[in-house]
């Protein structure tokens, strides 16, 4: 079974890129909605309970507003000391769900491929499950539009891209690109190109 990556930046639209894979065959793994999963965990949650106080658990569930303000601190310019104890909570558990899931799919032969839709891919080492990734591309005033329609502060994309790989680094370390600048059929052909290159 082939498990494609996908990296880039953020607010590049990876989400769609995945989208466009899942309407071939493919199924879509997504490491945020995971990352959610084991947020729910009571485990989970009494590890961040200790590591970053009591307010950041509200009635029994972890508060992920209160602990962004503490892992993406606004003055950083790199990774936070507090992300990387987060990370080390969260990361291994998520990776375990995904061979999970990963085992699941195959064994009942439900998809062709998996796409994994992992914005930290590189960073927690799950790129490990790959055999392609793919480098999702979107110019930064493209990003900035999208990030305001989330409603994301001014500043608030290049805070949370500084506690990632840089751009290029990802690049570097991706096997295919697919530009998603333009129009929603030109990623779509971009998209259904990869997959007959794949097929073949």
């Amino acid at each position: 079974m082939l498990v494609i990556g996908l990296t880039g930046g953020i607010a590049s639209g990876k989400s769609f890129v995945a989208k466009c894979f899942a309407q071939l065959g493919c199924e879509i793994v997504n490491a945020d909605l995971i990352g959610h999963k084991v947020l729910k965990q009571s485990e989970t949650i009494e590890r961040i309970r200790e590591a970053f106080g009591d307010q950041t658990v509200v009635d029994g569930e972890v508060d992920r507003r209160a602990l962004a303000t503490i892992v993406f601190p606004k003055d950083s310019v790199a990774p936070s000391e507090e992300l990387k104890l987060l990370e080390s909570i969260t990361h291994p558990e998520i990776g375990k769900w995904m061979e999970l899931r990963f085992l699941e799919i195959e064994q009942t032969n439900s998809a062709q491929a998996v796409i994994l839709d992992a914005p930290v891919m590189f960073k927690a080492q799950w790129d490990r499950f790959c055999d392609r990734i793919v480098f999702v591309h979107a110019d930064l005033k493209i990003r900035q539009q999208r990030a305001n329609l989330r409603g994301w502060p001014e500043g608030e994309l290049q805070r949370r891209e500084r506690q990632q790989l840089p751009l290029e680094q990802k690049r570097r370390l991706a096997t295919d690109e697919i530009d998603n600048s333009g129009s929603e059929e030109r990623t779509r052909e971009q998209v259904q190109s990869l997959w007959k290159k794949w097929q073949r």
